[in-house]
């Protein structure tokens, strides 16, 4: 009967995954949704994605377009909640001075959600304008939007405190964690945003270490390779702060181990392999040679056995030996 099974192969299986898949450009335009827009749907959770088969980018299953498609207020909803918006137009949107808006933003209360770097490789922050709508409705925060700013904020504003690229750095790790599938993408995410003394000295083996760069993703809007464009977005990139360098070696530390118990997992534990040769205990004993002991004679104890020249004096035992073993000879 199993001989008249039919098993598909695995390439009929990835033909009737992507058959049932689409990919992200064809998934926008059913959506009604930007290339840019789209991926941040992607980022934020709004959009659900599955591995491809082949290797490539993560594709939308026809289902989840089903989905979006059947909410109410569509396309227009699912628009809204992947608007961005920048300084200016934030400010407009919450009523307040683009000064205050910015001063909000470098405390840490407004959380920028992307960047990029305009013609002079200045760094532009976007943030949603779903969260800044919800911030600015909420009772608590009036005092943050209208009168004298807290003192307590205005002397961390006149100290210099920035934690844009931080905050944008927490919420981009958690995009790239939450599609990370292997346990080692998932290390090699965090490794990404720590200096690579930092990654040397938490994965001392050689090994993994390739293996987390094997997994690392690069910054968004790198530029050429050693362009001043790329040199800005790695620092983005990176941590500065002692506290932030400090949670993320404990992250790729708590990753690494999760790795390597993964791979230990998968491979087949030596306690119980079978062993390369073995006799079965119902195999006949061998026959005993002509010339040696008699059938049924016990073997002698240690004490009695001759062992060989090797286990006697080197010079008498010798000779004494080859006496014995040499043959007498017959009686005349």
């Amino acid at each position: 009967m199993s001989g008249s099974t039919f098993v598909p192969t695995r390439s009929g299986a990835g033909d009737a995954t992507r058959s049932s898949t689409w990919a992200p450009s064809r998934a926008a335009r059913e959506l009604g949704l930007k290339r840019a827009e789209f991926d941040l749907a992607v980022h934020l959770g709004r959009i659900r994605t599955v591995p491809d088969e082949g290797g490539g980018s993560r594709r939308v299953e026809r289902a989840e377009i089903e989905r979006l498609r059947a909410q109410e207020g569509f396309p227009e909803t699912l628009r809204q909640r992947v608007q961005v918006v920048g300084t200016a137009e934030g400010a407009a949107l919450m009523e307040i001075s683009a000064g205050r808006f910015t001063r909000l933003a470098r405390l840490g209360l407004l959380v920028p959600v992307r960047l990029y770097l305009n013609r002079y490789r200045a760094v532009v922050w976007l943030y949603l304008a779903e969260e800044l709508r919800q911030f600015a409705a909420g009772e608590e925060n009036a005092h943050l939007l209208k009168g004298r700013t807290p003192e307590t904020l205005r002397s961390q504003v006149a100290a210099g405190v920035d934690l844009r690229a931080r905050n944008w750095r927490g919420r981009h790790l958690g995009f790239l964690l939450r599609q990370a599938e292997d346990p080692w993408a998932r290390a090699g995410a965090v490794a990404a945003f720590l200096p690579p003394v930092e990654v040397a000295d938490v994965v001392t083996d050689p090994g993994e270490r390739a293996e987390l760069h094997r997994f690392r993703p690069a910054p968004p809007h790198q530029g050429a390779p050693g362009s001043p464009t790329a040199h800005l977005a790695g620092e983005l990139m990176t941590a500065q702060d002692p506290d932030e360098i400090g949670w993320l070696r404990s992250d790729l530390a708590h990753a690494v181990r999760e790795a390597r118990a993964r791979a230990n997992a998968s491979r087949p534990d030596p306690r119980h392999a079978e062993p390369a040769v073995r006799t079965p205990a119902s195999h006949p004993r061998p026959a005993v040679p002509s010339g040696t002991r008699p059938t049924g004679q016990s073997e002698p104890p240690p004490e009695q056995r001759d062992n060989g020249p090797e286990r006697q004096h080197p010079g008498r035992g010798l000779r004494a030996w080859l006496r014995r073993r040499s043959p007498r000879p017959a009686a005349v």
